[in-house]
This record gives structure tokens, sequence and C-alpha cells, in this order.
């Protein structure tokens, strides 16, 4: 079973598929962000869209599959970015619901979709190439978004989860250290055999 899984996520038309997919995953997720966009100071600009960045380093990974190639820094990124707003995102809708008693289609479709990113992610961690230094700059990165998010106010925009921001916050932070630790067990500690794609 294992092995006709590997042998489906190496299929280069699968491939390709994820690819288009996650392309129209970050322009939506862009578009989804608009109206924050256009109210952010263009200095927090890069770190406000958290998903569809995620998303976007993982069509760099898949570019580079595709290609016969590894890109170790967009692996040890998208590992850690898409499993953790994956999660987050299923989280805080999850929360929408609870607090308001109700949610938007919208709203079950981002459960399903950033459920998906976060899967994809720790699917492909036999493919991935990445060593040390890599996964220490992807946590810099992680818990420098998380400073922006929440002492300069620049989370993402869940207006029925206001009063809850603070610990919304210290649950992103832990949910960070967490997607670190995962990428580590994965691609790091973990001794596994290497797998390549051979598209």
């Amino acid at each position: 079973m294992k092995e006709f899984i590997y042998a489906w996520l190496s299929n280069r038309a699968f491939l390709w598929l994820l690819f288009v997919v996650n392309i129209v995953g970050s322009v939506y997720g862009y578009y989804w962000y608009k109206e924050q966009l256009i109210d952010t100071q263009p200095i927090f600009l890069l770190f406000v869209p958290d998903s569809p960045t995620a998303s976007l380093f993982f069509t760099f990974v898949l570019l580079a599959f595709l290609m016969g190639k590894n890109w170790s820094l967009m692996e040890a990124f998208a590992i850690v970015t898409l499993f953790k707003y994956g999660i987050w995102a299923v989280v805080m809708n999850i929360l929408t619901l609870v607090v308001s008693g109700t949610l938007h289609w919208t709203g079950y479709m981002l459960i399903a979709s950033h459920l998906a990113m976060a899967v994809q992610g720790l699917l492909y961690a036999p493919f991935y190439r990445f060593k040390w230094w890599h996964l220490a700059i992807a946590g810099v990165w992680t818990l420098h978004n998380d400073v922006i998010d929440y002492v300069y106010m620049q989370y993402p925009r869940y207006r029925q989860l206001e009063l809850y921001i603070q610990e919304i916050g210290y649950f992103t932070f832990w949910l960070s250290i967490l997607s670190l630790f995962i990428a580590y067990w994965f691609c790091i500690r973990r001794v596994r055999s290497e797998r390549s794609l051979r598209v």
C-alpha cells in the first residue's frame, strides 16, 4: 500500500496536477486577503497572507521535483508552513462555528482545503532533502511571522474571534513549535529510506 501511494506521489501527471492546484489555491488565497492587504502597511505585506504563501512555497518544491531536483530551503519552508497554517485555519473555522453557531459554506471549503494543505506537506516528507540549517531558517521565518501577527497585530482577520486574540496568539506560537518539531522528526531525525522522484 505504501509503495502504491509513493508511486502516485511521484507520478509526473499527479505532480503537475498538484502544481496547478497549488498555484490556483495561492492566487485565490491572495485574493481572499485583498481587503486586509489594502489596509496593511508596506513593511508588513510579506507576512500577512500566511496560507497562500505556504502553498506558494510548495509550488516551488513541486516545480523543482518536476525538474528532477530538490530545493531544500523551499522544502523546509513548505512542510513547516503548510502544516502550521493548514491546521491553524481548520481550528479557526471550527472555533468560528462554535462561537457564532454558524459557518458560511466558504468556511467548510476552507477547512477542507487547509486540511489538504497540511496533509500534502507531510505526504512528501520522504522526498525532502533539507538539513538543520534549512529548518533553522524556516524556524526564524515562522516565529518572526508570529511576532508580526500577534505583537504588531497583523494576524488574519476572523472578526467573530477578536475577543480571543491573546489565546489564539498563544495557540499559534505552540503550533509553530509543533510544526518545526514535525519537520525535524520526519525529515532530519528519523532514519528513513531515501526516496527519489523519478519524473
